[in-house]
């Protein structure tokens, strides 16, 4: 098939075209919001608030309400009281992530096992569903987009500041606990909208992978966030050509995409990647 009709012929489907605008929105809030993942260290909390929405959409799916709606309700007051409890001094940030996401994870896991059908939800719940994406689906993702993307655009100098410096920001009177909080919740709300394309298993791969990658690429943090968010994009769609073509799981095959990306910078990457590295070094005068 020509290169031009194997692009073309999906797109006269509806349910693709859905998944794809899906997927081009999901990689750029992921790329966004991961660069700050990503410069603050934070692949563990990615991880966490995956976890963490887990009962809210186990909650809504046996209420029979939309499974984003629930998800992002449980994600925000998980976020909020992973903030609360951490301000403790007892007890540290790590600390707190992972007992409540632990429990969160284990009450999703509890509610889930009361549902006969259990082992087929689970499934679409862990691994995600692109292609069963409602037109609401992808409006609350560009709504939620629009939210956070304002919030970036409104905060990022304070965030950054907070990431790299945090005696300075203190010093400055920067309220870090608002900025940390707010944070969490933009987190907390791209994982959830990120479920429904890949699943809570994969939506930290998403989060970290394409950031990491432009980590590669570049040492500024704006450029950063938009390499990330083009990476993030490219590698929804190309994944889900490839799922579509392959006849392979969708989540899957999008993370496998920004996986290759980021070997492949890491490989290549004109100033850190190891291939250029060993290059100089083969080159060096001795």
């Amino acid at each position: 098939m020509p290169l031009a009709d194997a692009l073309l012929a999906p797109l006269g489907l509806g349910f693709l075209q859905r998944g794809l605008a899906e997927a081009v929105l999901i990689g750029v809030l992921c790329g966004v919001i991961g660069t700050y993942v990503v410069l603050r260290g934070m692949a563990f909390l990615g991880d966490a608030m995956a976890h963490a929405v887990f009962p809210g959409i186990v909650i809504a799916f046996l209420l029979r309400v939309d499974i984003l709606l629930g998800g992002l309700a449980f994600g925000v007051l998980t976020a909020l009281g992973i903030g609360a409890v951490s301000q403790h001094r007892r007890v540290s940030n790590d600390s707190a992530i992972g007992v409540l996401f632990v429990g969160a994870f284990a009450l999703g896991v509890v509610l889930i096992s009361s549902i006969r059908s259990y082992v087929r939800d689970l499934a679409t719940i862990l691994l995600g569903d692109i292609l069963g994406v409602t037109p609401q689906d992808v409006w609350l993702t560009v709504a939620v987009g629009c939210l956070v993307i304002a919030a970036v655009w409104l905060f990022h100098k304070e965030i950054t500041l907070a990431s790299f410096d945090r005696d300075m920001a203190q010093a400055m009177g920067l309220p870090m606990a608002l900025l940390d909080n707010g944070l969490l919740v933009l987190l907390a709300l791209v994982v959830i909208v990120s479920v429904q394309a890949v699943g809570t298993v994969l939506a930290l791969a998403m989060l970290v992978t394409p950031a990491a990658t432009a980590r590669l690429l570049t040492d500024r943090v704006v450029p950063m966030m938009i390499v990330a968010a083009a990476l993030g994009a490219a590698a929804g769609v190309a994944g889900l050509y490839a799922s579509f073509y392959l006849n392979i799981a969708s989540g899957g095959a999008i993370v496998l995409v920004a996986t290759a990306m980021f070997f492949g910078a890491w490989l290549f990457a004109p100033r850190y990647g190891v291939w250029r590295g060993a290059r100089a070094l083969r080159s060096a005068p001795r």
